[in-house]
């Protein structure tokens, strides 16, 4: 180490930090990799492989993307399974000293991802935890985009593989110790400590980060090993985010008995909602990313409890007579977006300008979908309409607050509108005023100095100066400061003028860093409502779910069935749905 320059150092301990990790390190306009990460990054992305002097005859490999592309490389790593660390400068480079301050900000990994452009829409992203002994195992997961958070555990090792199965986790952390083997091939196991799952240790991290005395509430007291597994994924979630997880606040326990269980082989088999022409592909036509989400999760385990099953046929019956009303509905949730995610990735503090535009833009379509829910009575539909009542203050917030097409980074400026602020509007008066000083200055200086061939400029080296002819020097006035000289002039600044020049010059910067901050204000007013906001998100969800079977229902003709407490089951014009769509209506001949 002691070879390697203060920079190299800089980064060598960070990579110690993060030995399991790609280390894209932030160097000006691009993030760098080096040593063997440096190898990794060109051949999984297929770059150029360059190299770096660290020490006298010494080079290093080095392999870099522009800082801007970042999201666009970062997908194909983490689709290749790898996890990245992305280190980027945690202060000013202008106003740093020798070395720039850098930190790790975040590691992504498979499981872990919440941009749009790096996830499915319409399917979850779960990262999974298990935890097993001698009597059985115990299986935690979490989409970290939506704030779904669950665990389950059993005693039969082949219902563990048909439950990773069943929810498809893209990563999947496992104890590090010699005895945890591969659970699935198809996923990216991560191995993890192993004193995480111990149930103490994962029981104090799931209760601290609940916020909670006990776990009883949440049906834990009597699932040690789901328990185990819930708090080892919690204790990874706040090491890689790096930040407060508030959108992941509750925990579900599912009884292995409260839906049907479907295996890999049977799910293939009667193509429910696989890849091609699945029954899902035929019935979903939910206008939201959050309703496709759930109509699928409603699939994967469909519902074992009769009044359950009647609750929800009874939903779905009372939008199929109504069609004015059902497009209605389809008509406003086809323009909230995916507030589910938007709320999602704001309550991380990962969330963009144009986050809070798409939330705004949902939450004022918002009041126009609970006057059309509300003339249904049914015990499902009329269970979510309190959530859709969210307080107008957030909405008129972000409405006053934010310009309408505001830009995808904070940090750019633009964001805020103007008479938001009285700062921000105050550093803009200040710079255009500055700016119209400085235009006529050329013209008032000729006036009273008598020069007519002064003349005001301004460089990149020098800023703006006053410029004077060797033979006018006779008539420079003695408030001018000699600021430079040329061979045939003589350049000059006042003091009114430095001061107007700062002003110019670092409005901009001024201006970004106080848009960020209101920026950050009204993220954080986001923040304090999420739990409101996943509620709405839910209950549009699964509005949007019962809307959409009743369109598949009239648009199919399908019937609602009579459930039957006995074991013959009575089918009469059978259509068998995915069939029926491959070869036509007029071909498909019912039995």
């Amino acid at each position: 180490m002691r070879e390697l320059t203060p920079m190299m150092r800089q980064y060598r301990s960070l990579k110690d930090q993060h030995p399991h990790a790609i280390l894209l390190f932030r160097l000006g306009d691009f993030f760098e990799a080096f040593f063997e990460d440096a190898q990794a990054v060109a051949q999984e992305l297929q770059l150029t492989l360059t190299s770096r002097p660290v020490a006298k005859g010494r080079r290093i490999p080095m392999c870099g993307i522009p800082h801007h592309a970042l999201h666009t490389y970062l997908r194909r790593l983490i689709d290749r399974g790898h996890r990245v660390a992305i280190c980027d400068q945690v202060e000013d480079p202008r106003h740093a000293g020798a070395l720039v301050r850098r930190e790790v900000v975040r590691v992504v990994t498979p499981g872990t991802v919440v941009e749009d452009d790096l996830l499915s829409a319409r399917e979850n992203n779960f990262l999974a935890a298990v935890a097993s002994s001698r009597d059985g195992w115990g299986a935690a997961f979490a989409d970290l985009s939506t704030g779904e958070f669950f665990a389950t555990e059993g005693d039969v090792p082949d219902h563990l593989h048909a439950t990773l199965a069943l929810w498809h986790p893209r990563e999947l952390l496992v104890p590090d110790d010699p005895g945890a083997g591969a659970v699935m091939e198809d996923v990216t196991a991560t191995p993890y400590d192993a004193e995480r799952f111990e149930p103490t240790v994962a029981a104090g991290a799931l209760r601290e980060h609940l916020g909670v005395a006990t776990l009883d509430a949440f049906g834990l007291a009597e699932a040690p090993l789901a328990t185990a597994a819930a708090g080892a994924l919690v204790q990874y979630l706040r090491e890689t985010q790096r930040g407060p997880l508030p959108h992941l606040r509750a925990i579900r326990l599912i009884p292995r008995s409260s839906g049907m269980v479907i295996d890999e082989a049977a799910e293939r088999a009667l193509g429910l909602w696989s890849r091609g022409a699945t029954l899902l592909s035929v019935i979903d036509l939910t206008e939201t990313p959050m309703g496709a989400r759930l109509l699928r999760r409603w699939l994967q385990q469909p519902l074992l409890d009769p009044p359950q099953i009647t609750a929800r046929l009874d939903a779905v019956d009372a939008f199929v007579p109504d069609a004015a009303s059902r497009e209605a509905l389809r008509a406003h949730l086809r323009s909230l977006g995916d507030v589910e995610r938007v709320s999602g990735r704001l309550a991380q503090a990962a969330g963009t300008p144009r986050d809070l535009a798409a939330l705004r833009a949902a939450l004022e379509a918002l009041p126009t979908v609970a006057p059309i829910v509300a003339r249904y009575s049914t015990a499902a539909i009329g269970a979510l309409v309190p959530a859709l009542a969210l307080p107008p203050e957030l909405a008129d917030s972000l409405r006053r607050g934010l310009v309408d097409a505001p830009p995808l980074s904070p940090r750019d400026g633009g964001v805020i509108r103007p008479g938001f602020d009285p700062e921000i509007d105050r550093l803009h008066e200040g710079s255009r005023a500055a700016r119209e000083w400085i235009t006529g200055l050329e013209a008032s200086e000729r006036a009273r100095t008598g020069i007519r061939s002064l003349r005001v400029g301004y460089n990149q080296v020098m800023g703006y100066y006053i410029e004077v002819s060797k033979a006018n020097e006779h008539l420079v006035p003695p408030d001018y400061v000699r600021k430079g000289t040329l061979v045939g002039a003589e350049r000059y600044i006042t003091a009114e003028m430095k001061e107007r020049e700062a002003l110019v010059l670092t409005a901009q910067e001024r201006i970004a860093a106080r848009q960020y901050e209101v920026f950050c204000r009204l993220r954080d007013g986001v923040r304090a409502q999420i739990d409101r906001l996943q509620a709405a998100a839910r209950a549009l969800a699964e509005l949007d779910v019962y809307a959409a079977l009743a369109e598949a229902a009239v648009r199919r003709r399908y019937v609602r069935p009579r459930l039957a407490e006995g074991r013959v089951l009575r089918i009469v014009e059978g259509r068998h749905p995915t069939v029926e769509q491959a070869i036509g209506d007029e071909q498909f001949v019912p039995n």
